[in-house]
């Protein structure tokens, strides 16, 4: 078998025991790698009950707040697997290949959730000999899971139990050795915060709680150490290939994110009018009357600072030729993305670099997904200007932010009601609250203003993942000129469902998605990668069919740990509240209008998104698919 071990591992952490398990080619073939591999090893080892009297065998007791979405405590039981899968194109010489995919039932959804890593642990990981690590039960104490290749080694870990993310892992390098890969978890992943990430070497898998999950089960890090490489069916022409397409990702389809990092789209989206700021402004008195202005105005000052705090660095994920990442001058070097930037800085109506910049220093270190931390934050500042809660806790205030990220990683105080994530933490208050909470079946809106994004609006309120950008992309049809029918339900649902498909397809190989404009035809690049590393007769046809292979096993999960189309629904204050922006009105391509997207045609495009996918007209997959 050529780009696959044709195995992988399950390690049972209560017994402390190992097994090595085949995966047929068949298995591979219809779901590749990644996301793909990962959802199905998730179905496979889903539980088929949890049993009460096995909570303490972990670092969990369900809270009332789970009761109203009961898969959200399931995520946190001893029994509940954590899934890493690599691909096959790990360890090839293709750029941007290096990354592996966490995946897991998420504590702040109860949904499916996988989260990307682009790293050295990913390279590590495979060399271990698997296609994938599966992990189930709890360790009795705070311990480092090694596995060195099939061997396992559980060390205690109370001496770095407390550590931040980087400490941890320098930690741990220095006694094991640098031959050694570690993804951590920090404070917050121990203290179960329903947004904590795992990391390593400074690169997380952010989103939907994955650091609690194995916090939960009391694992502080997994280190991997291997030899065993796998073997490509096509060497020479494969490093041929992997040459072009180096040559191709430095062109210009990624050229904005070399010279200018993400961090360029907060001035794009404040021009365009879908920058959302103080928690999409829902129910806040002092909005202003034309944001269109006063943005200009408020983001000069940051935007003119992180200019000169910004460093002639460039780095990039192991094994990438495009390096988006970009250095900030803070206390010490920052990275900074724009979702970052966004969620800690205008939504939380922040614009002091300098606040922004540490505050995004501070999540890394504490292990906290930043666009959860800033829209729960954002949210509790709603709920405080509307006398919900009594805190210190105000749009602008940029010393609270810092303060409170603190509070929410340890659950200090009120802190352990925000640690839950905005729409468990509004559950326990009251109705106004859950008003505000601004969340896609409980994760936390991502840096666009949907309401002018009719596309994305649709990608968010269908995704298995709830409202997470990157598992749709479909803000990419909304930016692209506009066709006389493109704003038909049916044409509104079929990009949705094409944007989605080839991220899908993108996640499971796995390769970075700012090469997705790079070459005109992904599944025909994607079909001659997998011929070259499998040796497969694959066709572009096929892995559309695996895309949305991978997108019903999605779906299949979430059904089975109780979803309904109920959940793909966008916020209810969103359709509320009309914007005040009306002096934007339609760019060149048509896309921007000045009111909120017209709640019959969104259901009607949601209904054509369900036909689309095969699925019933209340969005459930048929039997057997």
């Amino acid at each position: 078998m050529y780009g696959y071990h044709g195995r992988y591992l399950r390690v049972d952490l209560t017994q402390k025991a190992t097994e090595a398990i085949p995966l047929p080619e068949k298995v591979l073939r219809h779901y590749l790698g990644g996301v793909g591999l990962g959802t199905w090893l998730l179905l496979q080892h889903w539980p088929d009950n949890f049993p009460e009297d096995e909570w303490h065998l972990g670092n969990y007791c369900p809270p009332h707040s789970t009761r109203r979405w009961p898969s959200t405590q399931f995520a946190l039981h001893p029994r509940a697997p954590f899934v890493c899968a690599f691909s096959p194109l790990i360890g090839s010489p293709l750029t941007t290949s290096a990354r592996c995919a966490l995946v897991a039932c998420s504590p702040l959804t109860g949904r499916l959730n996988d989260a990307l890593c682009g790293s050295q642990w990913a390279l590590t990981g495979k060399r271990t000999g698997f296609d994938a690590l599966v992990f189930q039960g709890a360790c009795a104490e705070p311990t480092v899971v090694l596995l060195d290749e099939d061997r396992l080694e559980l060390l205690p870990a109370q001496r770095w139990w407390g550590l931040s993310e980087p400490e941890t892992e320098a930690a741990l390098q220095a006694e094991l050795g640098s031959d050694w890969a570690f993804l951590v978890i920090g404070p917050a992943g121990e203290h179960l915060v329903r947004f904590a990430t795992g990391s390593h070497a400074r690169r997380h898998a952010g989103r939907g709680g994955l650091g609690a999950v194995l916090g939960a089960k009391r694992v502080k890090a997994i280190g991997v150490r291997g030899q065993r490489r796998v073997r490509f069916a096509q060497p020479q022409a494969l490093a041929e290939y992997a040459r072009r397409l180096s040559q191709i990702s430095l062109g210009p389809a990624t050229a904005k994110y070399r010279e200018l990092g993400t961090v360029a789209n907060l001035e794009v989206f404040a021009r365009l009018g879908v920058l959302p700021q103080r928690n999409f402004d829902i129910g806040i008195t002092a909005a202003p009357s034309s944001p269109s202005q006063s943005t200009t105005v408020e983001l000069a000052p940051l935007l003119e600072r992180l200019a000169r705090t910004h460093l002639p660095v460039r780095q990039g994920c192991v094994a990438c030729t495009i390096g988006c990442e970009h250095l900030y001058q803070s206390d010490e070097p920052v990275r900074l993305e724009y979702e970052s930037l966004f969620a800690l800085g205008p939504m939380c109506g922040v614009h002091d670099a300098e606040a922004v910049l540490h505050a995004a220093q501070l999540c890394d270190e504490l292990g906290l997904d930043t666009i959860s931390t800033g829209g729960t934050l954002a949210w509790a500042m709603a709920c405080v200007e509307h006398g919900l809660l009594d805190a210190e806790l105000h749009f602008g205030d940029a010393h609270a932010v810092t303060t409170w990220i603190r509070r929410i990683a340890y659950r200090e105080g009120l802190g352990d009601l925000l640690a839950e994530g905005s729409r468990l933490a509004a559950a326990e208050i009251n109705p106004a609250a859950e008003r505000l909470a601004l969340h896609v079946k409980g994760l936390e809106l991502p840096g666009y203003d949907i309401r002018r994004l009719p596309h994305l609006a649709l990608g968010l309120a269908v995704n298995a993942r709830g409202a997470d950008h990157n598992r749709s992309s479909a803000y990419d049809a909304d930016f692209a000129p506009r066709s006389p029918d493109s704003d038909s339900p049916r044409a509104w649902a079929a990009q949705v469902v094409a944007c989605e498909d080839r991220a899908a397809l993108l996640d499971s190989l796995i390769l970075c998605k700012f090469l997705r404009h790079a070459l005109s035809d992904w599944y025909a690049e994607s079909a001659i990668m997998l011929q070259l590393i499998t040796g497969w007769d694959i066709t572009p046809d096929e892995l559309r069919a695996t895309a949305r292979r991978i997108i019903d096993a999605k779906k299949r999960f979430n059904l089975h740990v109780g979803w309904t189309c109920a959940e793909d629904i966008l916020p209810e204050a969103l359709w509320q509240q009309q914007l005040t922006n009306a002096t934007c009105g339609p760019t060149r391509s048509g896309v921007f209008s000045s009111t909120i997207i017209d709640r019959t045609r969104f259901f009607q495009a949601r209904q054509e998104y369900y036909r689309l996918r095969g699925w019933d007209e209340l969005g459930r997959t048929h039997p057997g698919s």
